[in-house]
């Protein structure tokens, strides 16, 4: 399936409003375990700089593009994804958000929703990969805040039922990196039922 610039605006406004709902229902657990070494507010913050980096890269244009899809996104930002600045980032976005943490996603969130609406997609930013069009960034958005609003609602208790059309853009992201990796064959056998994939398994 082919996305468009709208289907992925669609996708993006429908992953950030489940994100935005979902940290609502936070209530007083802040402090609870959230992922990994980060607690709720960690991963909330981290999540938040879904909205963050959108609005700053969109300020910063570069000369050229560098990096055209979002595979290739990730492919360039393995390296930094997996490092320890990882988790501080997280942690230093959440004191970022204040003493109303849900108020400031939910503030944020229509922020940048408004700024991607008035966008064709075809505007450059500077991600920490390099120059980059708007729409072949967006779909890592929607891909971070699908997963981490999973990684939410499991730590609250809640489904982690993602919106459709945001599920969908999410996992032809991960199909793209799984047949890029040479890696398809291991997860169609577990996604069928034939064995548990590898441990440690992932794409990014």
């Amino acid at each position: 399936m082919e996305f468009t610039w709208t289907d992925s605006l669609a996708a993006f406004e429908a992953a950030a409003l489940w994100f935005v709902t979902t940290a609502a229902e936070v209530g007083d657990r802040w402090e609870k375990p959230g992922l990994g070494e980060w607690d709720v507010r960690s991963l909330v913050g981290h999540t938040s700089r879904s909205f963050v980096t959108v609005e700053a890269y969109l300020a910063k244009p570069p000369e050229q593009v560098d990096i055209e899809s979002a595979p290739l996104y990730y492919a360039a930002t393995r390296s930094i994804a997996r490092g320890s600045g990882v988790a501080q980032r997280g942690r230093d976005a959440a004191q970022a958000l204040g003493d109303d943490p849900a108020a400031a996603v939910a503030e944020l969130g229509s922020r940048v929703t408004a700024l991607v609406r008035r966008s064709t997609g075809d505007e450059l930013m500077t991600t920490i990969a390099g120059g980059m069009r708007l729409r072949d960034y967006l779909p890592t958005r929607t891909f971070e805040l699908v997963v981490h609003t999973c990684d939410l609602a499991v730590a609250l208790g809640l489904p982690p039922a993602s919106p459709g059309i945001a599920a969908r853009q999410a996992m032809q992201l991960v199909t793209e990196l799984l047949v890029d990796d040479a890696r398809i064959g291991e997860a169609l056998l577990a996604l069928t039922g034939r064995g548990p994939l590898p441990p440690e398994f992932s794409v990014m």
